[in-house]
């Protein structure tokens, strides 16, 4: 997947006034949009998506809502890591700066030219409003200038659909009703997926999602952001039974998670166990070098905390699975889809796959399971069929609800 460095496109805005937008609302403007806009059914299946829920501004061409033409995703990360986490004003700034030559690629490496889409899907929700602003006010600029039809997706359909997108045929393919486990640094639900794609929502954390707790316990630790991905390298050389963590017990919805307690979990065990130490040195080893290797951040992590990293990976993917297979079983699933930036985890993979489940796992390719807009135009390719668009009044949703 191509990936853009969303760090140097423009220089920063000189009075660091921050950005908002707001599309038009009025009756007229409504009006003038139906009328300028190509009548709906028209004769291309190519969609244009445009993806910028929070740190990463994305742009796919995908034809028949499945054959990826092109996926540029801008990655926000070297902006944000020095903060710990997702700096709100920032990433809507960076996504100023991303959204047009990410679009702009997008059509050049599909040989796509403006007329030949067929409609521009885009975020609605949820995400960072500011965020989300940025993305859907650039759509609609280009909807109505090419009068194109405009679809919003629900950024966590989209999840689903990197999936569905692409194992929709073949053997095996998913069958339904199929249970989808979202999980990643924003959210961590559960959904039943009957045909067609209709919802329901069966669980959902109550407080931290689990990649989120994956970042928060690396940042602890020293590890930096994003954590998810170096406590995964760094498991397999630990001990996943050394630490031994209570799973939630959840009151009420047995099918919720629930990730605080484990986060408060490590915390107590590093302040018994004097790690200030160690912690400095990864820290300043974060410092020395931009993106340290798996054998530098061996040198500065005793036994100890591998087997720590190693049990905290372990319990959080028993977590998942467990209350997925209840999940399944409730709703007599045919099929498991895992979505989302934490289903690029080696350890989720390799347990899901070797669980012996009574149905098949369905799991993205590495390059559509973090945030990108091949998944929102796939996403909006049954709308697409359906004639189900948006028009000038549609609003970013920060809190958006899948069902």
């Amino acid at each position: 997947m191509p990936v853009l460095d969303g760090q140097s496109r423009l220089p920063p805005s000189a009075d660091g006034s921050s950005f908002t937008s707001q599309g038009a609302t009025n009756a007229a403007a409504v009006i003038l949009w139906a009328k300028h806009r190509k009548h709906p059914y028209v004769s291309s299946s190519r969609i244009l998506g445009i993806e910028s829920s929070c740190d990463e501004t994305a742009a796919a061409v995908v034809a028949d809502g499945s054959r990826i033409l092109s996926s540029v995703v801008s990655s926000q990360i070297a902006t944000h890591a020095k903060y710990g986490g997702v700096v709100p004003e920032l990433a809507s700034r960076e996504h100023l700066r991303a959204i047009v030559p990410a679009v702009r690629l997008a059509l050049e490496q599909a040989d796509t030219r403006m007329e030949e889409l067929g409609a521009i899907a885009v975020t609605q929700g949820p995400g960072l409003v500011g965020s989300l602003l940025v993305g859907m006010t650039y759509a609609k600029a280009l909807a109505f200038v090419h009068r194109l039809p405009l679809i919003a997706v629900n950024h966590i359909e989209g999840h689903i659909h990197a999936v569905i997108s692409q194992h929709s045929s073949g053997d095996p393919c998913i069958e339904y009703p199929a249970l989808a486990l979202v999980v990643s640094g924003g959210h961590t639900h559960l959904y039943e997926v009957r045909e067609g794609f209709r919802y329901r929502l069966l669980g959902r954390t109550r407080d931290d999602a689990a990649g989120e707790a994956f970042d928060k316990v690396a940042k602890l630790l020293g590890f930096g952001y994003p954590g998810g991905p170096i406590i995964d390298a760094l498991a397999p050389h630990g001990d996943p039974e050394a630490v031994r963590f209570t799973l939630a017990k959840m009151k009420g919805n047995a099918l919720d998670f629930s990730f605080s307690g484990i986060k408060t979990a490590v915390l107590r065990w590093v302040e018994a166990h004097g790690m200030s130490a160690e912690i400095t040195a990864r820290r300043e080893l974060l410092a020395a070098v931009h993106r340290p290797s798996v054998d530098e951040w061996l040198r500065v992590t005793p036994r100890a905390t591998l087997d720590l990293l190693a049990s905290f990976q372990a319990t959080v993917i028993e977590e998942l699975l467990k209350r997925a297979a209840a999940s399944a079983e409730e709703i007599g699933a045919r099929s498991l889809i895992v979505s989302g930036g934490v289903a690029c985890n080696s350890g989720l993979r390799i347990a899901a796959e070797s669980a012996a489940l009574a149905y098949p796992v369905f799991f993205p390719e590495p390059g559509l399971s973090t945030d990108n807009a091949a998944m929102i135009a796939a996403a909006a390719f049954p709308k697409f069929l359906r004639g189900e668009f948006a028009d000038a009044t549609l609003k970013a949703d920060a809190n958006l609800a899948l069902a």
